[in-house]
């Protein structure tokens, strides 16, 4: 058996999965890249990812940043309590150009697909092709139903929520003028968190729609028709917040159940099929965490991986193989302590939204209206979740 024909075997071509091969193939490294299975009339992803500074900057440094008609600046953020509570985040305020920018996925996607098939060092190869000549490192960018982190035996640790998302692209009767609206509310005993992600550039009239609601609602969600689903979505935002544009129309809509999961560990080593040479994985992305999307996060998180273990292995020195065990660590130790603050802040958000006590209530809705006059503590908090 041969080994080392790369240096670097990645399973998943996801956004995550492409831009650490591409960086990873900045570095002079020789990437196999297992691209993720495709289905018969799969169709376009059509949600929309909220890219912070860092990300903005790592895809820009890749070369593959959109225009802004299709990766929107977002000069403003205004978020609702359920009880007419408000915060509002300004990149003004702030002295910066974005809050955050929302991406269009399929056209990110693109980019990257077509980074990496004209990037040296880059080879599309099987999963049979990884396992005949395998990497000292195989990096895991399968999502959060890896079938290569379940092989491997590590433990994916799932606290469901209550709530399922529903994604689908709307159309205002107005321009959103690069605002981001995002409302907490409840309906009966029932809680939800829906957001307008302005696309389109800065004179669009399209959103990208996540609605995050109880699960037992989805059924009926999905099966209403456009103009019906159109209607609870406009009744849904204005039901707290007038100065929104309304909704005059939606395109198709998916839906996933939502869950706080965490890999218990992240690198690790195995013997290879010759009972002597030991072959180090890592995961990356979704495979080691997946969170909540009321904070737009999910793929920031993804990215600060793909960063940080892009520049550990390709700042090694020479004489340490791609699986070194103790660079592996170093990126996992890293990673959990910059993740868990923000992870725990995602999940008591959601945790604190979804109580319906009158009590909980005036305590959540006095406190975001604290928060909204905090100066330095919410000027501190922004620039975090834009890093």
């Amino acid at each position: 058996m041969s080994f080392h024909t790369y240096d670097v075997c990645i399973r998943g071509s996801g956004i995550v999965g492409r831009s650490l091969a591409l960086l990873l193939a900045r570095h002079r490294l020789h990437v196999g890249l297992v691209e993720s299975p495709t289905f018969p009339g799969q169709q376009a992803d059509i949600r929309a990812y909220a890219i912070n500074h860092k990300s903005q900057a790592l895809l820009a440094s890749l070369k593959c940043w959109p225009g802004p008609d299709k990766a929107t600046p977002v000069r403003e953020m205004r978020v609702w309590g359920d009880a007419q509570s408000q915060t509002v985040f300004s990149a003004s305020q702030l002295q910066q150009e974005a809050v955050t920018w929302i991406a269009d996925v399929p056209t990110l996607e693109h980019m990257l697909q077509q980074a990496c098939q004209y990037q040296g060092g880059i080879e599309v190869i099987t999963t049979e092709q990884a396992e005949a000549d395998p990497a000292p490192l195989t990096v895991i960018c399968e999502g959060k139903h890896s079938t290569t982190r379940a092989e491997l035996g590590v433990e994916y640790d799932v606290t469901p929520y209550r709530q399922s998302a529903i994604a689908t692209r709307a159309t205002l009767d107005a321009p959103h003028r690069q605002i981001a609206w995002q409302w907490f509310a409840h309906t009966g005993n029932n809680s939800e968190i829906l957001a307008f992600l302005p696309l389109g550039g800065p004179d669009g009239q399209e959103v990208g729609i996540v609605w995050s609601v109880d699960r037992g609602r989805v059924p009926e969600l999905l099966a209403l028709d456009d103009a019906a689903f159109a209607a609870a979505l406009d009744s849904a935002a204005h039901l707290q917040a007038n100065e929104a544009p309304h909704v005059t129309a939606v395109q198709r809509r998916v839906a996933w159940p939502l869950q706080l999961g965490m890999a218990q560990r992240w690198v690790g080593s195995q013997l290879a099929a010759d009972g002597k040479t030991r072959l180090s994985w890592a995961l990356a992305g979704d495979a080691a965490h997946s969170v909540h999307p009321l904070a737009g996060q999910g793929l920031n998180l993804g990215l600060a991986d793909v960063a940080l273990l892009g520049e550990i292995l390709g700042q090694r020195p020479l004489w340490r193989s791609t699986g070194d065990m103790h660079l592996l660590r170093q990126y996992e130790r890293a990673r959990k302590t910059a993740s868990a603050p923000l992870i725990a802040g995602m999940d008591g958000i959601q945790r604190l939204f979804s109580h319906n006590a009158a009590g909980v209530r005036q305590l959540r809705n006095l406190g975001m209206a604290l928060f909204d006059r905090s100066g330095p503590v919410k000027d501190w908090v922004a620039r975090r979740a834009m890093d």
